[in-house]
């Protein structure tokens, strides 16, 4: 006996698709011969274009540092960090110093102020003495305890005058205002001070103002 054929639609279906998976196979592209080509295009363009060419260093490299070994680039380094090491020391030193000074001079711009004061109390001290009572004038002696204390402050604060009368002549230290003939002091020197010059400790804040002798005097001809 023949077993029953199965004339049911699924089989028919299933029958189908098996001829047609028969019928229309896949095919594989055949890539090979593309990829060949490309491996040669590249190799012709590296044998042509990258052979020859020097290789450029990027901004900031240094072109020695291509052939530097290991115990010139650790040397370098260590260059670099001992030139950096002095140079904070310098900006420590700098900065102590100008913190020190900034200290030393704080007081610089109000004793400068008090210049122009002293120079009046100075002159009418002068003119209480040469008042016809003199020295033994009240006002004069009241006067010449104030500007004691005031000598005493300008000197606790690291102010000096300059003193300038019968000295040399020093364009560092004085102005000369004019100069005069005189019998009795030599050419060069300072006759008298007319405005007293200051040092604050170790600068000058003023120069003093000065009359310079030019020599003996010449009698003009009759």
């Amino acid at each position: 006996m023949h077993p029953a054929e199965d004339n049911s639609p699924e089989g028919e279906f299933e029958e189908e698709i098996h001829i047609e998976e028969k019928i229309l196979p896949r095919e594989e592209p055949d890539d090979s011969g593309l990829i060949d080509e490309l491996a040669e295009s590249l190799d012709e363009f590296s044998d042509e274009n990258l052979a020859d060419e020097p290789v450029e260093l990027e901004s900031g490299e240094e072109e020695t540092a291509v052939d530097e070994t290991p115990a010139e680039e650790l040397e370098r380094w260590r260059d670099i960090a001992a030139r950096s090491v002095a140079d904070l020391e310098n900006y420590r030193k700098r900065m102590a110093r100008e913190k020190q000074e900034a200290i030393q001079y704080a007081n610089r711009g109000l004793l400068e102020e008090l210049l122009p004061v002293i120079d009046n109390f100075e002159m009418g001290l002068k003119a209480a003495k040469d008042a016809p009572e003199g020295e033994n004038s009240i006002i004069f002696q009241g006067m010449s305890m104030v500007y004691k204390q005031i000598e005493d402050f300008l000197s606790g604060q690291g102010l000096t005058a300059i003193d300038a009368d019968g000295k040399d002549f020093d364009p560092n230290l004085h102005e000369a205002i004019k100069q005069e003939p005189s019998d009795t002091v030599p050419e060069g020197k300072v006759i008298f001070t007319m405005r007293r010059g200051y040092h604050l400790k170790d600068r000058l804040i003023r120069a003093a103002n000065v009359v310079v002798s030019s020599g003996e005097g010449t009698e003009e001809p009759a």
